[in-house]
């Protein structure tokens, strides 16, 4: 099987920690246990088959074409020779560039694609370990309402980029940190972090014509910054799409989780709906709950006809899913298979089993078996999304000969 490299365990901390009990006794162990690493999540792959993936006969690949098509567009203006990410199990763009043009000549019967997918890939099973689930969630694209002054109702900011923000890949520096992205300013040429959610908050980016357009809620803005598009309503009439252009480096961080552990709602009713109905009725105690996100994205303008994603292309509704770039190549074909419900009604659970590109990523999404679906724009994605909390599984299509490679690996 594939496995690829994950973090480090760290030997010697806990070598440490053994003596230190050692001379001690166990109750110094309590106090060090956060110390502990959990065990480090590890990309296992292994090669499958097209039988294997539930719900792959009742594939209808509607706009799931429009979804392929636009990874393939931008691997085309690949060089052949650019590797695709993945720690080199997803080869390069020339082993990519002739399989899209064969899917050109493809028509719209289903039947046809599902002939060409199970001729050219193989479907290889993700694993975190020995772990065949993971969490999937779901995310959309936000509604608004906006102004580009600053006057009543309109008086929380959208910012732009600040041009001193400096965003590091570390995978570029060192192939142990793969995956992995810091980001600052430079300081008499050292990179200091930079200011946090609470100290723009508070005025930190004021006075440098940073905000572009003005939105008349805070929680409105909050959940545009976790879900990393939107679209803003102006009071003039028009409308203005909007998209991820940076983030200041600091942690991600769930207040859903804090809502929880203070006992303000059930871990059974979490869900993105019940953390707005909560900012919404506790207006004093919103502000210093989301500023525990320390994480700030800052966002520039799209002129597209949807959010654009990590790969550089615009999300399709119900086909596009974010993954871990630690682990995950972007712009190859993956079968999600789920359980999906609307937050307005979370017991009508329904099956969702598709075959999805993966095109994008997000900051809570960590892991090998962890994905986020995007379900669009409007009421309905909002719903879908704010209600999707599921444990599945998943399965990444590899080329043929790309796959074979795999199993020639598991099997020495």
């Amino acid at each position: 099987m594939f496995q690829s490299k994950g973090r480090r365990t760290k030997l010697g901390l806990a070598a440490l920690i053994l003596l230190l009990v050692a001379a001690f006794g166990g109750w110094w162990l309590l106090k060090v246990s956060p110390l502990i690493e959990a065990p480090e999540e590890r990309l296992v792959l292994r090669p499958a088959q097209f039988s294997e993936l539930p719900g792959w006969d009742k594939e209808d690949f509607a706009n799931f074409a429009a979804a392929f098509f636009k990874s393939c567009d931008k691997i085309a203006a690949l060089p052949a020779e650019r590797a695709m990410g993945g720690d080199g199990m997803a080869g390069t763009a020339g082993d990519w560039q002739p399989i899209c043009e064969q899917a050109r000549a493809l028509t719209h019967d289903p039947a046809a694609w599902r002939s060409f997918f199970e001729a050219v890939f193989t479907p290889v099973s993700v694993y975190n370990n020995d772990q065949p689930s993971g969490l999937f969630t779901g995310y959309y694209e936000a509604s608004l309402k906006g102004s580009r002054e600053r006057k009543p109702p309109y008086l929380t900011p959208l910012y732009l980029r600040p041009p001193e923000l400096v965003m590091v890949e570390l995978g570029r520096f060192r192939e142990e940190l793969k995956g992995h992205r810091i980001a600052g300013r430079v300081e008499d040429g050292t990179l200091v972090p930079f200011a946090d959610r609470a100290a723009i908050d508070q005025g930190a980016l004021s006075g440098r014509e940073l905000e572009f357009v003005w939105v008349d809620s805070a929680v409105d803005a909050f959940f545009l910054h976790i879900q990393g598009s939107g679209v803003v309503e102006m009071d003039d009439g028009s409308e203005l799409r909007v998209g991820y252009a940076a983030q200041n480096g600091h942690p991600y961080f769930a207040i859903g989780r804090d809502l929880i552990e203070q006992g303000y709602v059930p871990r059974e009713e979490m869900s993105m709906q019940a953390i707005r109905d909560w900012l919404e009725a506790n207006p004093d105690k919103a502000d210093a709950l989301m500023q525990k996100n320390a994480s700030f994205v800052f966002f520039r303008e799209l002129l597209t006809g949807g959010p654009i994603g990590a790969q550089g292309v615009e999300l399709t509704p119900e086909r596009s899913i974010a993954v871990d770039r630690k682990f995950w190549p972007l712009g190859v074909p993956v079968w999600l298979s789920t359980v999906v419900a609307p937050a307005s009604s979370p017991a009508e659970v329904e099956k969702f089993e598709r075959l999805m590109m993966a095109q994008d990523t997000g900051g809570a999404i960590r892991g090998p078996v962890r994905g986020d679906v995007f379900w669009g724009h409007g009421d309905y994605a909002y719903d879908m999304s704010g209600g999707m909390k599921s444990e599945g599984r998943i399965w990444m299509l590899l080329p043929n000969a790309l796959a074979a490679a795999i199993k020639a690996v598991e099997t020495r």
